[in-house]
């Protein structure tokens, strides 16, 4: 996919709203691991799934030290309600406007229906790109493949 950061690349950077109100920006997590997950939209049924199942596997992640951001095209509102739904305790960012300008800068922006493809983008503390995986829409990404690229970025 064009415009898809590769392996080795340093991942754009980004400042987003989270469910706070309060800004995150990418750069300033440096020297923490973080995997960026992008998802088309809050409360349908596989982007729940997916989170759901990082929500209940959490500990996979804390262990290794890696910060969950998740990225989505709604409002800060909606991604509020959804994260007190579910219980979710890792951050929910909005990329609501511009409009999917993030989602545009790593290149899983899927302009036909105005909304991310499901894109994961594990960083090493110095922002590197170390693993990613875009799926199209409907097709849920493996919490083994998470599993296994934290393995090698620890290791």
């Amino acid at each position: 996919m064009s415009g898809v950061p590769s392996v080795g690349d340093v991942a754009p950077d980004f400042t987003l709203t989270d469910t706070h109100g309060s800004p995150v920006t990418l750069s300033e997590l440096r020297g923490t691991p973080v995997v960026v997950v992008f998802v088309p939209f809050a409360f349908s049924g596989t982007c729940r799934g997916e989170l759901c199942e990082i929500r209940d596997n959490i500990a996979a992640f804390d262990d290794a030290g890696v910060r969950v951001l998740v990225v989505s095209c709604d409002s800060v509102f909606t991604l509020r309600a959804w994260r007190e739904q579910e219980g979710y305790g890792f951050d929910l960012l909005s990329d609501f406007w511009p409009h999917g300008d993030v989602a545009r800068a790593y290149g899983v922006f899927d302009e036909t229906h105005g909304r991310p493809l499901r894109g994961s983008f594990l960083l090493d503390a110095e922002g590197v790109v170390r693993w990613s995986v875009v799926n199209p829409a409907g097709q849920a990404r493996d919490l083994a493949a998470y599993r296994a690229a934290i393995a090698d970025l620890t290791a």
